[in-house]
């Protein structure tokens, strides 16, 4: 895990993500992929809850990720 990651919790399922690469792509899942794809949620996250505050809510909807 790079320095970046290190002391963030992986977001994602990592048996279901390696399930899914395997049975869509016949693809093995390095072990940094986790982490790589957790940092992408955290920031489509925290963009998603800047939306939602600036709808004036207190809760993250779907459409605050479009």
């Amino acid at each position: 895990m790079s320095d970046s990651n290190s002391g963030k919790e992986i977001l994602v399922v990592a048996s279901k993500l390696k399930k899914h690469i395997r049975s869509t792509a016949g693809m093995s899942t390095a072990a940094n992929v986790a982490p790589a794809l957790s940092n992408i949620i955290r920031s489509l996250c925290a963009q998603a809850i800047e939306n939602a505050k600036a709808d004036r809510r207190k809760t993250v909807m779907d459409r605050d990720f479009a």
